[in-house]
């Protein structure tokens, strides 16, 4: 399927048993949450399949990160065509982002920059991260100042995964875009490139919807254009590779076609699944709902009672029920955590042995999330507690950084 032809069917009306995948709303229609197989279909990406993940293992000699292993990041957009080149021996550059809309970030927002940071150690390549604080002034009830504070609080979280302000340059659109000229003739060379009933088609956007919404997707392209950052990349024309949430990705098949017409690199893309919020797999977790998420800056009482009261449970109504049938591994939120953050293969394939026999009761798959998350978020604080002002403004520098 071409980029094209999943555009249109993009547009086609949703069917009532449709999951709802799009920048704003995810809203799986199964217990099991988002059919993910569907979603490639619908999108037409390319699925990471065991070959994707061999030649990722063959291109940097680095075992595959468990992300991969395990289909937390599962689909793709052109990743051969950038393997080959990297293999070539040139170079790309990868860009993500985060729209801030809360003060503290949840470990559902880790995933990506998690993954992304892997990216950059393998792959040794500079890294662009975008603060869209402009995006949620257009979205929310959020004044100017609000977003730009929240997205500098986000930066500091962000950098505590571990990135170096060496090969890392961090921005936020309120702040950098009239600091760039060239950023700023980017998006109107991609903005003379879009229609309204593109962008309307592609996004949905409705005739009451205000102008700043229509334009902003083009802001949220240009960074994948390395001619949009000439003090980094001195006008030299790299291909990106964007590392995302699926949910991201309406922007980049637009991005996508724009570049062909701009003569650019496209894209490459990696989509990663979503965490699921404590109560089901049918919503990810949001910021804008303290009980369906764990916080960076939850403590560990929080955490325990978050998962103990909250996280939804794939085990039966009876002890003696779920000793004779097993708990459901599917739709069970705790080891869904797991699968995210507890990095021993065979540990977690114990875990889901035991626990779909029966042997290992909800209470005790809890603690196990419970320790694990904890153990993840104690020392995620103690690095972010050594993040101050001046270290993030390090990031923020208008500067050449190490390509």
């Amino acid at each position: 399927m071409t980029e094209e032809q999943a555009e249109q069917l993009s547009q086609v009306s949703v069917n009532e048993d449709d999951d709802i995948v799009d920048p704003w709303t995810v809203t799986g229609k199964s217990e099991t949450g988002i059919d993910y197989d569907k979603l490639i279909k619908k999108f037409g990406s390319q699925k990471i399949d065991d070959e994707v993940i061999q030649r990722f293992e063959k291109v940097t000699g680095k075992k595959a990160h468990h992300f991969l292993k395990r289909g937390i990041f599962f689909s793709h957009r052109d990743i051969h065509i950038l393997l080959n080149l990297y293999e070539s021996g040139k170079k790309f550059y990868l860009y993500t982002g985060r729209g801030p809309s809360s003060e503290s970030m949840h470990i559902g927002h880790m995933i990506p920059f998690m993954f992304t940071k892997w990216l950059q150690e393998v792959f040794e390549v500079p890294l662009i991260i975008q603060l869209t604080d402009d995006e949620k002034v257009l979205w929310r009830d959020i004044k100017i100042d609000d977003a730009r504070k929240m997205a500098r609080d986000n930066a500091k979280d962000i950098i505590a995964v571990g990135f170096s302000p060496e090969n890392t340059f961090i921005f936020n659109d309120l702040d950098f875009i009239g600091q760039c000229p060239a950023f700023y003739q980017n998006m109107v060379r991609i903005q003379k490139c879009v229609t309204y009933n593109q962008v309307k088609g592609i996004f949905g956007f409705g005739d009451s919807d205000i102008v700043g919404k229509l334009t902003f997707p083009t802001i949220e392209a240009a960074p994948a254009f390395s001619t949009s950052f000439p003090f980094i990349f001195d006008n030299k024309i790299l291909p990106c590779l964007v590392p995302c949430a699926i949910d991201q990705d309406p922007y980049f098949r637009m991005t996508r076609d724009v570049a062909a017409r701009l003569k650019m690199p496209k894209p490459a893309l990696i989509h990663a699944t979503f965490l699921p919020a404590l109560q089901g797999a049918q919503h990810k977790m949001s910021a804008s709902d303290a009980n369906t998420s764990i916080f960076l800056n939850d403590g560990p009482k929080q955490i325990k009672n978050k998962i103990n009261k909250y996280a939804f449970s794939g085990g039966q109504p009876t002890v003696e029920e779920h000793r004779l049938k097993g708990g459901n591994t599917n739709v069970d939120i705790s080891f869904k955590y797991l699968t995210f953050f507890l990095e021993d293969d065979d540990r977690l394939a114990e875990i889901k042995k035991q626990y779909e026999s029966g042997e290992m009761l909800t209470g005790e798959l809890k603690k196990i999330a419970i320790d694990t998350i904890t153990h993840y978020v104690q020392d995620y604080q103690k690095r972010r507690s050594a993040v101050t002002d001046e270290v993030a403004q390090e990031f923020f520098k208008i500067r050449p950084i190490k390509l």
